[in-house]
């Protein structure tokens, strides 16, 4: 185990017992005094500093951005981007530093990868994304959102390290009392079970070369691939799901540097033809075609070694000033490494 595993693993162990004594205090009269309940909070925030100590040299001198082709097709809007701000969920943790949640606002044609209908029971054409709400209806279905089963794609030809589908697709927290249990409970008790109950059903794509791609809150039983599965850039991996510390069904998509998101750090990252889009920017991600009417993997694609030879000279196609600026408000249910507590704080982003 590293350094940086055993201190997050020590960091969870600090909020299990800080629970255990709020518990405690609450069914009987503890002999020590009220400040020691909080020396396990302290201890853990000293922690996440120690751990978060490589995350910020990194993004005081980030890495070239590598260039992928985009997780989705179609239209979709971004969130949480780096293009804004960096860390862009406001943490290191998790490997989030360059992390982007995308959304789609409406629903013209469910296709899947291959061209075809998603199905009736993902909702029809032109569904647009429900709005945040005050107070009714505290929670929707899934399939209430345009995201829900979209195919997500390989942004480059790679090996699948890492994949999970069988966690279940929760409701929408998308009104204020479903955000209010989502940050001050759900996120709470998902980030001491671990990166797993945070990202939900994932999958993590080695891309070579040290990078790796991670898909996050993937739809229950979607999965297309399996660990060890050598994909193809633009080959369909799962379908965009609502599992983990999510408010709506919606992409979350980073790269990294290692397939345990628990010791990752982040890499910044660039899609082709789009770059990094921006906070509330809506875009479109195109899909060659073969004469049969699938995708092209091979069209437009950047290979591994060309790619590789690219981040070994220092060059970046698209970095510019998206991968130094940063996102919106974070998702995490953790204090980032900088040791600033921070969570989603607006309805309309999600996590």
């Amino acid at each position: 185990m590293s350094v940086r595993k055993t201190v997050m693993v020590l960091y969870r162990i600090c909020l299990m017992i800080f629970l255990a004594m709020v518990v405690f205090g609450l069914v009987a009269e503890p002999s020590y005094p009220a400040w020691v309940t909080w020396v396990p909070v302290a201890v853990s925030l000293l922690l996440v500093l120690a751990a978060g100590h490589r995350a910020r040299a990194a993004k005081a001198d980030p890495p070239p951005a590598v260039e992928v082709e985009a997780p989705v097709s179609g239209l979709w809007t971004a969130l949480n981007s780096p293009a804004d701000r960096v860390p862009s969920h406001g943490i290191h943790t998790y490997g989030q530093t360059y992390a982007i949640d995308i959304v789609a606002e409406r629903r013209e044609e469910p296709v899947t990868a291959d061209g075809g209908p998603v199905g009736s029971a993902d909702g029809g054409a032109g569904s647009a994304r429900p709005k945040f709400r005050v107070l009714w209806p505290l929670a929707r279905r899934n399939r209430d959102f345009p995201a829900f089963g979209a195919p997500l794609l390989a942004v480059a030809d790679g090996t699948v390290v890492r994949a999970s589908d069988a966690r279940r697709d929760h409701l929408s927290r998308n009104s204020l009392p479903g955000l209010v249990y989502l940050m001050v409970v759900e996120a709470s008790v998902r980030d001491v079970v671990g990166p797993r109950a945070v990202v939900g059903n994932h999958v993590v794509l080695d891309l070579g070369g040290g990078t790796y791609a991670l898909y996050a809150h993937l739809r229950h039983g979607s999965l297309r691939v399996r660990v060890g599965e050598t994909v193809r850039a633009g080959q369909q991996l799962a379908e965009c799901g609502n599992s983990g510390n999510s408010t709506e069904p919606h992409v979350h998509f980073q790269l990294m540097d290692h397939p345990d998101p628990d010791v990752a750090i982040g890499i910044p990252f660039t899609w082709r033809g789009i770059g990094v889009p921006a906070n509330g920017r809506t875009f479109t991600a195109g899909r060659a075609v073969t004469e049969d009417g699938g995708r092209d993997p091979g069209a437009d694609r950047e290979s591994v070694a060309d790619r590789e030879a690219r981040v070994g000279r220092g060059v970046d196609a698209d970095r510019g000033s998206d991968a130094g600026r940063g996102a919106g408000p974070a998702s995490g249910a953790v204090p980032d490494s900088e040791g600033d507590p921070v969570r989603e704080t607006g309805p309309a982003q999600p996590v």
